[in-house]
Order: C-alpha cells, then sequence, then structure tokens
C-alpha cells in the first residue's frame, strides 16, 4: 500500500503526540519507510526510544549531530518523500510561515522541498485567534494540507475544535496523497463552484442556496494531484481553496460565469460542479423596484455551460469533461439524460431532497457514466473531492493509453 514510500513524521509539543506512536505503526504497517523528529516540546510526551523502536530508525532531535557527517534538516528533507507535522503546534505552524528556524524541525521546514501534511492541535481559543488563523491560512495558500483537528473535550478540559485528528484518519491522508500524487502533473483544469446569482434590482436578486465547498474540495484534489487549476467561483460562495497551483475567478451571473470558463479554455480537464441559475432575468432593474411598482418578472433561459464545454468539437474540448446532477427525484435517471444531453464523460449525481447536501460538510454521490452506476457511501466533501480527482486521473490515463 505504501510500500518503499518515505515518509518524515515531525513531532512537536503537545499532548497529543503520544497518539503519533500509533501513526508510527499504522505507516509501518502499510510497507512505508519513517523518520521522526522531535521538537524540545515534542521530547516532553514521547521519547526517542519509542520513537527509534517502532520506526527501527534514529530519531532525529539536534541541528548537530556529531556521529554523522550529515546536514540534517536539509538530508531529512531531501530523503522523504513526504513531510506530516502530527501533532501541530501553533507555536509551530508560526514558525513555520514566519521563517523561523531556531531547531531542527522548523529549520527543516525552512528547508524542505517536499509536500507537507499538518495535524494540528491545541485549545480551543488558541484555534480560534485571529493571529492563528492568519498563519493556518498563509500555510496552506504556501501548499501545506490540512488534516482539521475534532471537536471534543480538550485536555485542558474545555470543549470545542482543537482535538488533533486520530491517527487512523491522518493515515488514510496520507494514503490518499500518494495515491493522488502527481497523477496530473502537467494538466490543466477548470472548475465551476458556488452558485450564480441573477439580479432583479439594485438590491435584490435570485439564486439557491449552494455554498460552493464541493467545488473548492475538488479544485483543491486536482491541484493536490499536480494540475493547475482555474477557479470560476460564484458570488455566493465564500469558499476559497489556497493552494499555489489554484487561480480563483469570482463572478457573479451565469453568463459571466460561460464567459469566464471559455477565457479560460484550452484545458486538459473541466468540472461543472457550480449550481448555475438556469434562468436570467430579462427587464431586471437599475434601481431598487418599489412595493408600489409590483414585481413583474420576465425570463429567459441561461446557457448551459457544461454543455458548451461537452458540445464542444475535439481537439476544443478538453480531454475529460465532468458535470453534475442535482435531484429531488428520479437522481439516475437525470443524470443518465444529462450526461447524454451535454456531453460528459461522468456525471455526479446528488440527491438534494430536503435540504441534503448544500451547505453541508458532507455530500452522498453516485457516479453515472456510459456504462455503470456507482453509488458512494456519504463522505465528507474534501474525500469526495479526492474521489473526483482519482477518477479523472484513471480517465486521462485511459485516454492517452
Amino acid at each position: 500500500m505504501l510500500q518503499e514510500k518515505r515518509i518524515l513524521l515531525i513531532i512537536t509539543g503537545s499532548i497529543a503526540a503520544y497518539k503519533s506512536l500509533d501513526l508510527i505503526r499504522l505507516l509501518t504497517k502499510a510497507g512505508a519507510s519513517v523518520e521522526g523528529v522531535l521538537t524540545k516540546g515534542g521530547l516532553q510526551f514521547v521519547t526517542p526510544l519509542s520513537v527509534e523502536t517502532l520506526t527501527g530508525k534514529k530519531a532525529h532531535i539536534e541541528m548537530w549531530d556529531e556521529s554523522s557527517y550529515e546536514m540534517n534538516h536539509i538530508e531529512l528533507s531531501r530523503r522523504a518523500d513526504l513531510i506530516v507535522v502530527a501533532p501541530a503546534t501553533a507555536d509551530f505552524i508560526s514558525k513555520m510561515i514566519h521563517g523561523k528556524g531556531d531547531d531542527l524541525a522548523s529549520t527543516i521546514m525552512l528547508a524542505k522541498n517536499k509536500p507537507i501534511i499538518l495535524a494540528p492541535s491545541m485549545n480551543v481559543e488558541m484555534w480560534d485567534n485571529p493571529a492563528f488563523q492568519r498563519n493556518l491560512t498563509a500555510a496552506q495558500t504556501d501548499g501545506a494540507r490540512l488534516i482539521p483537528p475534532q471537536i471534543d473535550t480538550l485536555a485542558c478540559g474545555e470543549v470545542g475544535i482543537g482535538k488533533m485528528a486520530e491517527p487512523a484518519t491522518i493515515f488514510e491522508a496520507v494514503k490518499a496523497h500518494f495515491a493522488l500524487e502527481s497523477s496530473l502533473e502537467g494538466k490543466s483544469a477548470i472548475v465551476t463552484s458556488g452558485a450564480t446569482i441573477e439580479r432583479i434590482d439594485s438590491v435584490r436578486f435570485l439564486s439557491n442556496f449552494s455554498s460552493g465547498k464541493q467545488g473548492a474540495a475538488i479544485a483543491l484534489a486536482l491541484a493536490n494531484a499536480g494540475a493547475q487549476v482555474t477557479l470560476v467561483a460564484g458570488k455566493s460562495s465564500d469558499v476559497t481553496p489556497l493552494h499555489p497551483r489554484i487561480t480563483t475567478l469570482r463572478i457573479e451571473s451565469a453568463a459571466e460565469m460561460l464567459d469566464a470558463v471559455h477565457q479560460a479554455l484550452p484545458a486538459d480537464i473541466f468540472v461543472g460542479c457550480a449550481a448555475v441559475c438556469d434562468f436570467a432575468i430579462t427587464n431586471r432593474a437599475d434601481h431598487k423596484i418599489k412595493k408600489s411598482e409590483g414585481l413583474r418578472l420576465q425570463f429567459e433561459e441561461n446557457p448551459d455551460i457544461a454543455r458548451s464545454i461537452g458540445m464542444l468539437p475535439s481537439p476544443e474540448r478538453p480531454q475529460v469533461v465532468v458535470g453534475f446532477a442535482a435531484e429531488t427525484d428520479h437522481l439516475i435517471d437525470y443524470a443518465r439524460k444529462k450526461l447524454s444531453d451535454k456531453g460528459c464523460d461522468l456525471i455526479v449525481a446528488n440527491d438534494v431532497s430536503g435540504g441534503a447536501v448544500f451547505g453541508k460538510d458532507e455530500n452522498q454521490a453516485s457516479f453515472v457514466t456510459e456504462d455503470s452506476v456507482d453509488t458512494l457511501e456519504t463522505m465528507g466533501k474534501e474525500a469526495l473531492g479526492r474521489a473526483i480527482a482519482s477518477w479523472i486521473a484513471q480517465a486521462l490515463q485511459a485516454v492517452e493509453t
């Protein structure tokens, strides 16, 4: 599963450090080679001997190791395929962002040339602190992947967010990283996300409940797999994925989204995840309509953005075109019809009856293709984003072989 994968595990000063030992066990059992680095804080919770016993390798603590000629802060990063910081304290993340290198672990962050996974652990007030949130945003912007902490009773006795994700969750994230790693290197993608809005007058508009969370998760998964991503996001979406390979374009209406998507071509991949308003208002006013004036709206059908891409002739058409179907009934039937009508290679079908999916952190979807229907279990939107990215990588491989 993780055979021949080399993982550098940095353990910082949090009570959650004891869980890192279980994470080492999971990684090594799956075939990974793990080296451990302990900060001075980490040494307060786990011993070098326990790390060495589980990894079968020396635990690294000091910048300068008299028993070796190696420059540890450089060599440890170069040997690794992935760096995991678990637990990652607020202090350590601050050092990362501000470029401070006063010990081995922080200097590795300065000298690194490998991807990073962060599993934060801290008190809820520290997590919510605006300064820390700025640092966390910067870390993600620089390309680090975040494994969010849990909401639970914390070691200090307070209840809230801050408990480090369980070792099994971090382990699954490591597996997902290697499953997608570089599978889309050199590819370009366009992803639409969130809700479009259609103005009625200067203060009112028509829209829907889409939050943009799923489209953002897809864009992030594609970028983590190596693709250069253009995310075309509706104005109502307040979700902005942070990654150096993602460029976000903000639009308002369906017409603006259509124009932005076609301006972003050519691309290898198109994912139409946005909840686009089906109709535009033709008699919108440039002033606030008074009650005394009445409201008599006239509509025209908006262009179908996914169809405008799926029906492009080769070579203008992206190699893989993915559409979405959000329905309240006859989900698979409608998805199959959209697959044909829009010229898509895959339809991701969501049952949105009863307000499901929109604004939520989890999603349940079916992958509908010309030959099959694969109904997935309910999962977080980030996990579904990775599943879609994995499907796309496999589809591209099939096209190119």
